[in-house]
């Protein structure tokens, strides 16, 4: 019943077999990996070199208006287009959507909107308010404001646009 070439083809089968699994397993690990570039996995540097960068970013960024400035002048208009971005999470109509409501965001304590599944973070700074200031840091970088979000928007880079939707959303208070 097992002769030589039965043997030979059950091993080969076993072989082929194995060499198909391990080439699907590899195919499917770099496919769907979550490790490697532009993948948001968190990566710890070993050491830093300090090049000069973040202090050029400061005098950069200081030579500007001030927020203080820029908010005075802003234009809730201009804000109402800014706020087209936030449309796909945020409602303005007190229903919560992927994010809370902005209704009567500025000036209401962070983390406030009650039912809404807020990160530990934001649950952290419930004694603080949304203060034009506050929300300007919020959305010049969420992760960097508050770390752990679960707000995956990377902010907005410039300063008159944060200004003038923060403008809209306190005019629509």
């Amino acid at each position: 019943m097992f002769d030589t070439m039965t043997f030979t083809k059950v091993v080969g089968a076993v072989c082929g077999s194995l060499l198909l699994f391990l080439l699907g397993s590899w195919a499917s690990e770099s496919i769907y990996s979550m490790h490697g570039e532009g993948h948001g996995g968190e990566e710890a540097q070993a050491y830093v070199i300090d090049t000069g960068a973040e202090a050029a970013e400061s005098e950069v960024a200081d030579a500007g208006p001030s927020f203080d400035e820029l908010f005075a002048a802003a234009d809730a208009g201009a804000g109402e287009k800014v706020f087209a971005k936030c449309k796909a999470c945020h409602k303005m109509d007190g229903a919560d959507g992927t994010g809370p409501h902005l209704n009567g965001v500025v000036g209401r304590g962070k983390a406030a909107v009650a039912g809404f599944g807020y990160s530990a973070t934001l649950v952290g700074m419930q004694s603080d308010v949304w203060s034009p200031a506050n929300l300007d840091g919020f959305l010049t970088n969420p992760k960097k404001y508050a770390p752990g979000t679960k707000m995956s928007f990377a902010g907005l880079p410039k300063a008159q646009d944060r200004a003038n939707l923060i403008a809209w959303l306190q005019a629509t208070n």
